[in-house]
C-alpha cells in the first residue's frame, strides 16, 4: 500500500481507503422519504472485510453521521475493537450536514458540536481525524431555503473544533462546482470529496473548476464512487438488471438499466483488451477495479479512493489497486476519451 498526504496537513492516508456508507444498512431521508442507505449488511461479513483492508495497509475509513443514523460509525468502532486495532495509525473521517436531528438546520453551530460529540462516542475516539461538511448547500438539503446563511458560522465552528483538538483536518463534500466555489474560500478545507470515476469525472477533470480551486487553496481530493457502485466492474447482467430493496439508495438510480449496463459493458471490453485483463470472474472484477482506481489516482490532487464494501470478497477487490502499476498520461487520456463517447 502506498500513502499520500492530505492537503497541507501531515496526515497520510492509504491510496485505497474504504467507504463505510454500506455499513449503515437501509435508511431513508427524513426530509424527502427517499432511500439513502443500502441493503442490510451482515456484521460478521463486514468485520471480515475490515480485516482484509487492515491486512493490506488500508488506514483511511470514510464515514458519516447519516450512514444508518450512526450505525456505520458504531459498527466501524466495534470492528476495530474486535480486531485489536491500534487507532493511532488509522485515519477515520466522518461528516456532519445531512442529519439535522431536532435542530432547525444541520449546520447550526450548536448542532455541529452536538454531532461531533456523538460521532466521537459512536467511533469510540478522542478526536476525528478528518471532519467533513457533508454538502455545500448551507441553506438546507432537501428543505426550503432558509433566510439565514450558515456558512460563516459553520466554518467558524469547525475551526474552533480543530483548535480544541477534537478535529485534526477539515473536509468539504459537495455536489456542484458552485457549492465548492462558495464554501472553499470561507471554510478553507484540507480536503474536497465528491463522486469521481471513469463515467463521471467533472470534479477531477484537468482544467476544471474544482481543479483550479484545489490549485489555489492547496486541497487534496478524495474520490467516492470510484467503481460507480459496481457498474464499472461489469458484475451485473444487462439482461437481468439488479433490483434493490426499500431503503437502498440504488433503488432509484437510473444506471442499472439494460441499456446503460450494455453500453458500459462494451466499453469495459475495450478496457480489458487494452490492459490484458482476463481470468476468472473474480480476477476480472479485481482487474477492472484496479484500473478504475489507478485512473483516478493518476489525477493531480487525488489522494485516495474510497470504494464501499460489504464483505471480504469485495474488500479484496478494492485493494487490488494498491499494488497495480501507475497509469501513464496516454493511458489516462485513452480511457477518458473512451468513456466520454
Amino acid at each position: 500500500m502506498r500513502y499520500r498526504t492530505l492537503g497541507r496537513t501531515a496526515i497520510k492516508v492509504s491510496e485505497v481507503g474504504f467507504g463505510c456508507w454500506t455499513m449503515g444498512g437501509p435508511n431513508w431521508s427524513s426530509a424527502t422519504g427517499q432511500p439513502i442507505g443500502w441493503s442490510e449488511v451482515n456484521e460478521d461479513e463486514v468485520l471480515a472485510g475490515v480485516k482484509v483492508g487492515l491486512d493490506a495497509g488500508v488506514n483511511h475509513w470514510d464515514n458519516a453521521d447519516i450512514y444508518g443514523n450512526g450505525r456505520a460509525e458504531r459498527l466501524l468502532a466495534q470492528c476495530f475493537g474486535k480486531l485489536g486495532v491500534n487507532r493511532q495509525g488509522q485515519v477515520v473521517a466522518t461528516k456532519v450536514g445531512h442529519f439535522k436531528g431536532t435542530a432547525p438546520h444541520a449546520y447550526e453551530p450548536r448542532h455541529i458540536r452536538n454531532q461531533c460529540e456523538q460521532s466521537l462516542r459512536n467511533l469510540q475516539a478522542s478526536h476525528i481525524d478528518l471532519y467533513y461538511f457533508h454538502h455545500g448547500s448551507y441553506e438546507g438539503p432537501g428543505y426550503d431555503a432558509l433566510p439565514h446563511d450558515y456558512l460563516a458560522e459553520a466554518a467558524g465552528t469547525m475551526h474552533e473544533l480543530v483548535k480544541e483538538g477534537k478535529v485534526r483536518a477539515i473536509g468539504q463534500s459537495a455536489y456542484t462546482p458552485e457549492d465548492f466555489e462558495r464554501a472553499v474560500p470561507v471554510l478553507k478545507p484540507d480536503v474536497l470529496q465528491n463522486k469521481a470515476n471513469l463515467r463521471y469525472d467533472e470534479f477531477v477533470r484537468p482544467g476544471g473548476r474544482c481543479q483550479k480551486l484545489m490549485d489555489q487553496y492547496g486541497c487534496s481530493f478524495v474520490a467516492f464512487g470510484p467503481l460507480d457502485q459496481g457498474v464499472l466492474l461489469d458484475k451485473f447482467d444487462p439482461e437481468r438488471p439488479p433490483a434493490f430493496g426499500e431503503g437502498d439508495y440504488r433503488h432509484n438510480r437510473k444506471d442499472f438499466t439494460r441499456e446503460i449496463l450494455l453500453g458500459v459493458r462494451r466499453k469495459l471490453a475495450v478496457v480489458r483488451e487494452q490492459f490484458g485483463i482476463s481470468g476468472t470472474p473474480d480476477e476480472i472484477i479485481a482487474g477492472l477495479s484496479a484500473i478504475a482506481q489507478r485512473w483516478l489516482l493518476a489525477h493531480p490532487h487525488v489522494c485516495s479512493t474510497i470504494p464501499g464494501f460489504r464483505n471480504a470478497k469485495q474488500a479484496a477487490s478494492n485493494i487490488s489497486a494498491a499494488t497495480a502499476a501507475d497509469m501513464t498520461p496516454a493511458q489516462m487520456e485513452s480511457l477518458r476519451q473512451l468513456f466520454a463517447d
